[in-house]
């Protein structure tokens, strides 16, 4: 049974204790995750271009992974990585070693950039969204804002990676400027903000999809956490 909807902190707290208590490597969630969104992008249909938009975060380690699994079925993808003088997450630092290590090329980007390779794309094409997924605090700044701003501005189909970028997943509102995504691929449940009006010219049409956690250690997990919840 799918899991009802979580909050950003209980998204945080069960990829942390599938770590701890499974065992399962942060990077391996990553790649089931990007599996997960390659089953989408491949169901969406064809595409003339894709563009991957990936922050330095986990969600933009997502947006990596996905473009070498595309890769590995002969589509190309081009990377935008906008890193804002920000450090990669650990994951995203190997799946961007992996692409280097390929020769794919990863395009490190500023907002004119970003701008200027989404002004050409037509409604034949694909953007994925990979900037901040659940890594928002507070309103998106510069040089997010000018990114998801471009997004939005583009002719191309959008897909969300977990949930759209500068969106509050607890609320559904918009944390200054917001993706607006055609379809979002989002990962072990939805999040409880999906359920708002606020979040419908957002999230478009939301996808769940597993990253490789057993159904009955899910199950017992969310039962212990409703427990705790309760007895708070």
């Amino acid at each position: 049974m799918p899991l009802p909807p979580l909050t950003f902190a209980e998204v945080r707290q069960v990829d942390r204790d599938a770590i701890q208590q499974l065992g399962i490597p942060g990077l391996l969630l990553m790649e089931n995750a990007a599996r997960g969104a390659c089953e989408v992008i491949h169901r969406m249909g064809s595409f003339h271009r894709i563009v991957i938009v990936a922050g330095p975060g986990n969600n933009g380690g997502d947006g990596l992974a996905i473009a070498r699994l595309l890769a590995a079925n002969a589509l190309a993808s081009e990377v935008l990585l906008v890193r804002a003088d920000k450090s990669l997450s650990a994951d995203a630092a190997s799946n961007l070693a992996f692409l280097n290590a390929a020769g794919m090329p990863v395009i490190d980007a500023g907002p004119n950039d970003v701008a200027q390779a989404l002004c050409k794309l037509t409604p034949q094409d694909l953007v994925i969204d990979a900037l901040l997924g659940t890594g928002i605090r507070g309103i998106v700044a510069a040089p997010f804002d000018a990114a998801i701003q471009a997004m939005n501005r583009s002719s191309a189909k959008v897909l969300a990676i977990d949930l759209p970028s500068g969106m509050n997943g607890d609320t559904g509102q918009p944390c200054g400027v917001c993706v607006q995504a055609d379809e979002t691929v989002t990962f072990v449940a939805e999040k409880v903000g999906f359920r708002s009006e606020a979040a419908k010219p957002f999230i478009g049409r939301v996808t769940v999809c597993h990253i490789g956690l057993p159904q009955q250690w899910l199950t017992r997990w969310y039962e212990a956490l409703s427990r705790s919840s309760m007895q708070q």
